[in-house]
């Protein structure tokens, strides 16, 4: 899982990392191992017992929640503002969810251990990992919501919008298919609220990609949930920020 291009990347991409004060990353540094997220890879499926975390740099994994049926849906994203496994430190160790790459590119993994015993000094660490979890919880939450009140179409500009804040342009490359798997909708409601933000000049989407051309076109006709879910991010991580601002 290496990546061959060790030399354009940092685990200070990664806001977490980034917001650890330096002796704190310093005994986690040398444990951290670079490795290639491939777009599909599973990360964990549920009930496993974790054996890393994940620190994604370029990558972006999606949280599913499984159905007995077979179904799922995302209830959560995470990308370079975060961390994949908050289970662990939380007391869990597993999950009934799947964790699942929908965004190749880079990330840090660690193993488990080694993030439970900075935890359990209760210092800086523990109350960075707490701070993100309760903003995760948030968007968890918004999404369960949106999901429920708000038209595909506005679902659909609030994943664009909360994707493209963790990538470095405004392409991705995502079929119909998956989009609609993430949102736990038919594929025709997708196709069809894609094509009405097209219309609008939003979006352009060919044979998989999407390319966002009018980002404050989406911000204007996005739900609430959007704001709420980046507002709560900004008001709990804010010494991220300021950290990668020094």
């Amino acid at each position: 899982m290496s990546s061959p291009h060790a030399q354009l990347h940092n685990p200070n991409q990664n806001h977490l990392l980034a917001a650890m004060l330096d002796a704190d990353f310093a005994r986690l540094a040398p444990h951290l191992e670079q490795v290639s997220m491939l777009l599909g890879d599973v990360i964990y499926d549920s009930g496993d017992k974790l054996q890393h975390v994940y620190f994604p740099t370029t990558a972006i994994v999606s949280i599913h929640y499984l159905l007995e049926n077979g179904g799922s849906s995302e209830i959560a994203g995470v990308g370079n503002e975060g961390v994949v496994g908050v289970s662990l430190f939380m007391g869990g160790n597993s999950t009934p969810s799947r964790a699942v790459v929908q965004t190749g590119g880079v990330g840090y993994r660690l193993k488990a251990h080694l993030l439970m015993e900075e935890f359990d000094r209760a210092g800086p660490v523990m109350r960075l990992l707490l701070r993100y979890t309760q903003a995760l919880i948030t968007q968890m939450s918004q999404t369960a919501v949106c999901n429920r009140h708000h038209t595909v179409e506005q679902q659909l500009c609030r994943w664009l919008l909360l994707t493209m804040d963790r990538l470095p342009n405004r392409e991705l490359t995502m079929t119909q298919e998956l989009i609609a798997n993430m949102l736990g909708v038919r594929r025709e409601g997708v196709t069809e609220a894609a094509g009405r933000l097209q219309t609008r000049g939003f979006i352009s989407y060919r044979r998989g990609h999407i390319s966002v051309l009018d980002r404050a076109g989406l911000e204007g006709h996005v739900c609430e949930c959007y704001g709420v879910v980046k507002k709560e991010f900004a008001r709990l991580l804010s010494d991220v920020r300021q950290r990668q601002a020094r």
